[in-house]
């Protein structure tokens, strides 16, 4: 692993002083601030100086200080500008505008074509719905940036698509084509990152440094937190859990192996899996999230088949969920996507049921394991936290800042 250097750590600094003023129900202190994160006053007090200064925090009032000078309180500056999440799934594109504060301002979703969905379809859709939000007058003056979620492999730093199932994409230049019509920052990730992401800011991710979240929906995977920081691997392909074999011989899996993980437990999954229950069950539809959403209702009504899907989707979900369990004893571990928002309690029951005959007692004695609690659609908030992540990583904003503050401070020393 590469040695962390100075603007690594201001960086990550940075990262969880904002987060610290994102979780907190109202405004914050700067004091509050560092007992939360653990960073000493004054770095709190240098962190909050240029984020103050480059306009993503604002003073929200004071309090006082028991005899001394009254306290500042800080919150997000939601007026500062706007930033566009792109979720982009198998049927569909949803864009969703949002403030500094990650409060949705706009959304759309856009149809992609039924089959053959070409990259010039997925671009024409993200234009549309950029350009269609971003047109209302209650929109902040500037958007800061734009996060792209697609599925499948992604190389980040040069915003490709290297490879997706839903499509058979391989090495599309996804940015580049972005970048000729839309204005803007542009950041490419997948859903499992966009996820996690969305949960380190908003969800389980606040209060714990180490954490897994299950992403359940036409595609499976996982996203990891190690120490707080988003696990990428060497590739960015870190996560690909949904494709490591679940049942040898199993069934056969859109990546075009067999057994995976992502045969069981994705729609596609669930679909399949009432199909073997009752090759004319009415729970069946053409189109697999509606199987979800009928399973889902019928098992609460008591049809045994939905029954008896929810309960082998737990064991397939429980079984795979132990080994990553053993491999990484987070000290959370979250079910979101689709799958998870639809079978809700009962899956989650039972799944915490299988995971507690499989993995290790060793892995669960600090573990909590809950649904996502991060409202709307969390791949697309997650995309639109990258682009507020590299608003708060550009060295021209906050490189500017911070020489300007030390061009006064050695002036004052100077004349002092």
């Amino acid at each position: 692993m590469a040695k962390r250097t100075a603007q690594d750590i201001r960086r990550r600094n940075r990262f969880d002083a904002l987060r610290c003023v994102f979780a907190a129900p109202g405004p914050v202190s700067r004091q509050e601030i560092a007992t939360a994160t653990g960073l000493s006053f004054a770095t709190v007090a240098n962190l909050v100086a240029e984020l103050l200064e480059a306009g993503v925090l604002r003073e929200a009032g004071h309090e006082d200080s028991k005899g001394g000078r009254p306290r500042a309180r800080l919150a997000v500056n939601a007026e500062r500008g706007a930033l566009v999440g792109i979720d982009v799934a198998e049927t569909s594109v949803q864009v969703e505008l949002f403030d500094l504060a990650l409060k949705v301002l706009r959304s759309v979703r856009l149809p992609l074509p039924q089959t053959d969905v070409r990259p010039h379809d997925v671009v024409d859709a993200i234009v549309t719905g950029v350009e269609g939000l971003s047109d209302a007058s209650d929109v902040p003056p500037r958007i800061l940036g734009a996060g792209i979620s697609v599925p499948g492999l992604v190389e980040r730093e040069g915003g490709v698509s290297v490879f997706s199932p839903y499509w058979s994409w391989r090495d599309v230049p996804l940015r580049s084509l972005l970048a000729e019509r839309l204005p803007m920052p542009l950041y490419l990730d997948n859903p499992l990152k966009a996820g996690t992401v969305a949960e380190m800011w908003f969800g389980a991710g606040r209060e714990v440094d180490d954490l897994v979240v299950l992403t359940l929906r036409a595609g499976v995977g996982a996203g990891i937190a190690v120490d707080g920081a988003l696990y990428r691997g060497a590739t960015n392909s870190a996560g690909e859990w949904g494709h490591t074999c679940l049942v040898r011989e199993g069934r056969e899996c859109r990546c075009g192996r067999q057994g995976c993980v992502e045969a069981y437990v994705s729609t596609r999954g669930i679909a399949r899996t009432v199909r073997e229950l009752d090759a004319e069950s009415p729970l069946l539809d053409p189109d697999e999230d509606t199987v979800t959403t009928k399973v889902a209702r019928a098992a609460a009504e008591g049809d045994a088949v939905a029954a008896e899907t929810v309960a082998r989707t737990a064991r397939y979900l429980g079984e795979a969920a132990a080994d990553l369990l053993n491999l990484f004893n987070p000290q959370a571990l979250v079910l979101g996507g689709w799958v998870a928002d639809r079978l809700g309690e009962p899956l989650l029951r039972q799944t915490r049921d299988v995971i507690a005959a499989h993995a290790l007692p060793a892995t669960l004695q600090a573990l909590t394991f809950q649904l996502s609690t991060v409202p709307d659609n969390p791949v697309s908030l997650g995309a639109a936290t990258f682009a507020l992540e590299g608003f708060l990583d550009d060295r021209e904003t906050f490189g500017t800042v911070a020489a300007g503050r030390r061009a006064a401070k050695a002036a004052k020393a100077r004349t002092s």
